[in-house]
């Protein structure tokens, strides 16, 4: 006779990895977005807003190759330079993005509003609290120190420069598993506001939860949303939502302040032996 043993994890949650930009600070993930229009601009491409938001979640660099491949910004880029984007042009604006971006990190450290509140409450139930970024150390080492000076500091901070690949591959979790000694991975949760940040989660093995108000995906400050109609905003919520659930996300949130009822949850499914 032949026999299957599946084994299966039924203890609690014990850690949640978090994104930065949109989801702990910088409500509405506006710190990237001014540098990469910037950036383009410089070689004579005008990008949208919604063009230079759309990858976001990824490594900087990949960030801006996926811009330039974008049909509408080949096609400028071809018109205005006379030949299709290299892999060296990647690296020349990845060049000029960079001190862009460190000079305006400081302004977009604050904790998103609940944030702070929220950290200390899982910590209260014993969760350690990890994170991972599309920002390089260089700019961590300049974001990170401003976010604890205003009271967001997890226990363990990854960025996409310390592993092989960022997003979608799930390396910054696997790190942040290892420095929290945490595991299995059905432990872990991920929260973050963009596909690329679901794609990390679920590559990783871990329960992934979007963030749909406070994100890029939105893309507005507070005092934005507060001015947006009531059905204009559950309208834009809605899309986003279904966008993330599309994607593969097991839950989906209007901000980090809101996610305690989605752990609680996950702690039931997996006192039954369930699995992300």
């Amino acid at each position: 006779m032949h026999f299957h043993f599946h084994r299966s994890y039924r203890g609690p949650l014990q850690a949640v990895i978090v994104d930065w930009a949109g989801t702990t600070v910088d409500y509405g993930c506006f710190s990237p977005t001014a540098p990469f229009v910037q950036v383009f601009a410089s070689r004579g491409v005008t990008l949208t807003l919604a063009q230079a938001r759309a990858p976001m979640g990824l490594m900087k660099r990949d960030h801006i190759r996926a811009i330039a491949q974008m049909p509408a910004v080949a096609e400028q880029w071809q018109a205005v330079n006379g030949q299709p984007c290299t892999e060296a042009d990647i690296d020349a604006l990845f060049d000029k993005f960079v001190p862009l971006q460190l000079a305006i990190l400081r302004e977009y450290a604050a904790p998103i509003p609940g944030v702070v509140e929220t950290i200390a409450r899982l910590r209260q139930h014993g969760l350690k609290i990890g994170s991972s970024t599309g920002y390089t150390r260089a700019m961590m080492e300049i974001l990170a120190p401003e976010a604890a000076r205003r009271g967001f500091a997890p226990d363990s901070w990854v960025c996409s420069t310390d592993v092989p690949q960022g997003r979608p591959a799930p390396w910054m979790i696997y790190h942040n598993a290892q420095n929290l000694n945490v595991f299995p991975m059905e432990a872990l949760v991920k929260i973050g506001d963009t596909i690329p940040d679901i794609e990390e989660g679920l590559n990783a093995g871990a329960w992934t939860v979007g963030v749909a108000r406070t994100g890029n995906e939105l893309g507005l400050s507070e005092s934005e949303v507060a001015e947006l109609a009531p059905t204009e905003l559950q309208q834009r919520l809605d899309k986003i939502k279904q966008r993330f659930l599309q994607a593969g996300a097991h839950y989906v949130i209007d901000s980090l302040a809101d996610c305690w009822p989605v752990l609680e949850h996950i702690n039931q499914r997996l006192k039954k032996g369930q699995k992300p």
